[in-house]
């Protein structure tokens, strides 16, 4: 098997990932209790040498929801076949590490809003009110 490719600057070498089979609910017919097609795939992130201390440190900043005992675990289980679900287990896992890798952005600072927004936004409340009044129907007195 290849190594896995995130990104243009990051290839995870194969011997750092780890694999677990099991048998899957769902799909399968009578093959179902029978094969292990369930896919766990590990990967340690602390004791990972592909990644600098930097990446390391923001992946396990992003990604600890994901994180066992320091290790990224996807699970597989949508294919019926242990090959298909190899692949979508690693093509998780690379969108994973790609989504943590993204910079954190910025937070908005937040401002105050102008003295002459401000009031122009009054006076439009206020010309508002002014179209509505003229709107409503008084009732005559004379009736």
């Amino acid at each position: 098997m290849d190594d896995l490719r995130v990104n243009s600057q990051l290839v995870i070498p194969t011997e750092e990932l780890r694999w677990r089979f099991s048998k899957a609910s769902g799909p399968g017919g009578q093959s179902v209790n029978k094969t292990n097609s369930r896919v766990e795939l590990l990967f340690d992130l602390k004791a990972s040498s592909a990644l600098g201390p930097f990446r390391k440190q923001h992946l396990l900043n992003q990604l600890k929801h994901h994180l066992v005992a320091g290790c990224v675990r996807v699970v597989a289980a949508d294919e019926r076949s242990q090959y298909q679900n190899r692949q979508l287990a690693l093509s998780r896992l690379a969108e994973l590490l790609r989504m943590g890798l993204k910079a954190v952005p910025k937070t908005r600072k937040q401002t105050k809003p102008s003295r002459g927004a401000q009031k122009r936004r009054l006076l439009a409340k206020k010309l508002r009110g002014e179209l509505k009044r003229t709107r409503q129907s008084k009732p005559s007195l004379e009736t």
